[in-house]
């Protein structure tokens, strides 16, 4: 039977206590905060409790929050046998963000959390294999991290682009003149001038 997100968040308060944060009135999706060091614990409890059993990790993702000096990694959960999800975030210092890895619990979590590494960060401790796998090895910095800087490209090649809106005006204007030349090669030929009238008579 599926539970709605105070009955889930009761169950998980009621194992790990001070651990398990209050359920947060949701803007879109209900969620709690775990604090890092029970996160396995926890999440080991979501899969395997029969009555929450969330079987699928539907995604692992970030966001950060400079002001707070907070990375919030967020994991998505669901239950296809009972038809329930939940929202679980960890906060991590933003100065050395880390949090355990999941993977021991849900295979899914391998790649998500590379991409949460490679993009903010976040070190998954007990990864089996924590490397890039957006950018490559040897980027410098985290790209989607809000005080990020471009660099001005990578290993002699450029990111620096025209405006779209050079491009779609330069498309535009091959489109024209392509239709303006298929025109004038579908034009009738213009008829031949006719032979002028004599001005005068010649003696």
């Amino acid at each position: 039977m599926a539970l709605t997100a105070e009955q889930i968040h009761a169950a998980v308060s009621a194992k790990f206590g001070e651990a398990v944060g209050a359920l947060a009135p949701p803007a879109k999706d209900p969620f709690f905060t775990v604090k890092a060091d029970a996160l396995l614990d926890v999440c080991r409890f979501l899969k395997t409790e029969p009555a929450l059993a969330f079987d699928f990790l539907e995604d692992v993702t970030a966001v950060d929050h400079p002001k707070e000096n907070l990375i919030r990694v967020v994991y998505h959960l669901w239950s296809y046998r009972l038809r329930h999800g939940i929202v679980v975030k960890v906060e991590c210092d933003r100065a050395s963000p880390k949090a355990p890895s999941v993977e021991p619990v849900w295979k899914t979590a391998d790649w998500m959390e590379r991409e949460v590494y490679d993009l903010f960060g976040v070190n998954f401790e007990g990864h089996p294999d924590l490397r890039r796998i957006m950018m490559p090895d040897d980027w410098v910095g985290h790209p989607l991290r809000k005080d990020y800087q471009e660099a001005g490209g990578y290993e002699n090649i450029s990111n620096v682009r025209d405006s779209s809106l050079v491009e779609y005006r330069r498309m535009d204007d091959a489109v024209r003149e392509a239709a303006e030349k298929k025109a004038a090669e579908a034009a009738p030929p213009a008829p031949a001038a006719a032979p002028l009238a004599p001005t005068g008579t010649v003696h």
